[in-house]
């Protein structure tokens, strides 16, 4: 519906939006890019009646061919459907929340594979809460294709932190396009091979632009790439705390109110 109502696509007509289950199988079709943000949420599921005509729902897994691991987390699927749908030469920015970076099994496999078989140039993690639900943590991937090759094509990762003492909300504080102008610059889109770290361990430990070698990722545990280096001063600063941290404390403490009160009327 939002798409319709940005145009795109029509209603009484064959249109650019499909109803289909687009992780199902490969699209047919190959791009020279693809931006995508898709769906939040770690597992994909179906619903299904089960044998007392209750309705149940599943983990949905999509075994395909063209995919370097089979699992349920839809995140996962999603970015190895985005690389099958690029040509050799196309290049791909897809949103993802933190436990693609971090994720073991299936996720340590997926990881591996974008370095090798693509080039993983740069990382930028984003605000807590900017899509979706509040405290959702998410960064943007951005990758090349390349053809098959026995050599890794990933050599360095560059990780922009715009997460680390950078606070937003969906409402009173959003982000905005100037908010991204610094790491614009940093990207360097005109020829992203003159790129120049902002980060300096004696010099400028605060920088925000960072490179990574692929060695030092593939040496981390699962090959992690969830990836810090700056010091976060609200776990310092208990007087000024940002707001998502405050809520949820909130609701923890509301929830500890809730399980006190049970066990007192059980007593």
């Amino acid at each position: 519906m939002n798409m319709f109502l940005h145009n795109i696509g029509e209603i009484d007509g064959a249109g650019a939006v499909s109803p289909n289950d687009a992780l199902v199988a490969a699209s047919g079709q190959s791009y020279d890019y693809v931006l995508a943000n898709p769906p939040f949420g770690k597992k994909s599921s179906m619903s299904f009646t089960n044998e007392e005509g209750e309705q149940d729902r599943d983990d949905l897994t999509y075994n395909r061919q063209d995919f370097w691991a089979t699992t349920s987390n839809k995140q996962l699927n999603f970015v190895q459907h985005v690389r099958t749908m690029l040509k050799t030469t196309g290049r791909a920015a897809v949103v993802v929340p933190d436990n693609v970076l971090f994720e073991g099994g299936a996720g340590e496999t997926v990881r591996k594979k974008l370095l090798e078989n693509a080039d993983l140039h740069t990382i930028l993690r984003l605000p807590t809460g900017i899509f979706y639900a509040h405290g959702v943590k998410a960064n943007v991937l951005f990758f090349d294709n390349r053809e098959a090759s026995p050599n890794p094509y990933t050599k360095d990762v560059w990780y922009y932190d715009y997460r680390t003492n950078v606070h937003h909300t969906l409402k009173k504080k959003t982000m905005r396009f100037e908010d991204l102008t610094d790491f614009i610059r940093c990207y360097t889109p005109r020829n992203r091979h003159e790129r120049e770290p902002t980060w300096n361990a004696g010099t400028n430990p605060e920088g925000r632009w960072r490179r990574f070698a692929y060695e030092e990722l593939t040496a981390r545990d699962k090959t992690s790439l969830d990836v810090f280096w700056l010091k976060d001063e609200s776990l310092s600063d208990l007087d000024n705390l940002p707001e998502e941290i405050i809520e949820n404390l909130e609701a923890g403490l509301n929830s500890f109110r809730e399980v006190l009160a049970g066990l007192e009327i059980g007593l």
